[in-house]
């Protein structure tokens, strides 16, 4: 009996705290369930809305895309760095075309889609060592048009 009555005393408290916070105004212990429910859609909506806000806001938000090209002393090996905020549209293959065009080979490569496009290679000059501001200027091209190709020379 004592404890039916402590569990009378725990479902009343559970309900008083979810009235309280979905400020619901009914008595019955159904109404006040019905009410939680509601207020969890309602809060489920809202998110859903903060959420496409946000996305939103990233797609209209232009940030830069900052590219990296730098010659490592005495091996004649290439650090090619990029990170842009934009994912897809074929950025990886675009560069790498572009890179071969140049007549630069990728030796290794470490590429990641989680927040934008990061990609960080180690490449090597088939021929002769390119210009960097041109190699740099191709890849912002790859970029800007990916899977157009064309060396800018």
């Amino acid at each position: 009996m004592v404890s039916r009555m402590q569990g009378r005393t725990v479902v009343r408290k559970k309900l008083n705290k979810l009235s309280s916070l979905t400020k619901s105004k009914s008595l019955q212990k159904s109404s006040v369930v019905v009410d939680g429910f509601y207020h969890i859609n309602e809060l489920k909506l809202r998110l859903e809305a903060m959420v496409r806000e946000y996305s939103i806001l990233l797609q209209n938000l232009q940030l830069p895309t900052e590219v990296k090209v730098e010659r490592i002393h005495g091996d004649g090996l290439l650090v090619i760095k990029v990170k842009s905020w934009e994912k897809g549209r074929g950025l990886l293959v675009s560069i790498l075309e572009s890179l071969e065009e140049m007549g630069v080979n990728v030796v290794q490569a470490r590429v990641s889609c989680t927040h934008g496009f990061n990609m960080e290679a180690i490449a090597e000059a088939r021929d002769k060592a390119p210009d960097i501001q041109k190699l740099t200027q191709q890849i912002h091209k790859a970029i800007a048009e990916p899977g157009h190709g064309g060396v800018v020379l």
